[in-house]
């Protein structure tokens, strides 16, 4: 079943700086296994910075969480606070667009 990581962190960096390392740190993302798409946003009222992940199983995510990539979230942002949440993929407005198109769980 496909899932979703939300990450919201709260950061030491400025926006450029926040910026320029995770453009620094994207190409590692790409070869993360069951890693389909992962967006960023920023709260302009705090300067808090999102991740939102799709992977395409729970497997995934979790073999995900023990590489060193994932364990350095934190110290690559100079993160004050961390926030994880992880959701099942129960509906997509669009199962034929986006990081879930083509696969096989009806949900996706």
């Amino acid at each position: 079943m496909p899932v979703i990581l939300f990450v919201r962190i709260t950061s030491g960096l400025d926006a450029q700086e926040f910026e320029r390392r995770l453009l620094e740190r994207r190409p590692r993302f790409r070869d993360v296994p069951g890693l389909l798409q992962k967006v960023h946003g920023r709260d302009n009222a705090t300067g808090d910075v999102c991740g939102i992940y799709f992977f395409e199983s729970e497997e995934a995510l979790d073999a995900f969480r023990e590489t060193e990539l994932a364990r350095t979230i934190p110290v690559a942002y100079e993160a004050v606070a961390v926030r994880r949440e992880v959701y099942e993929v129960l509906y997509s407005l669009r199962p034929d667009r986006g990081p879930f198109a083509g696969s096989s769980h009806p949900a996706a």
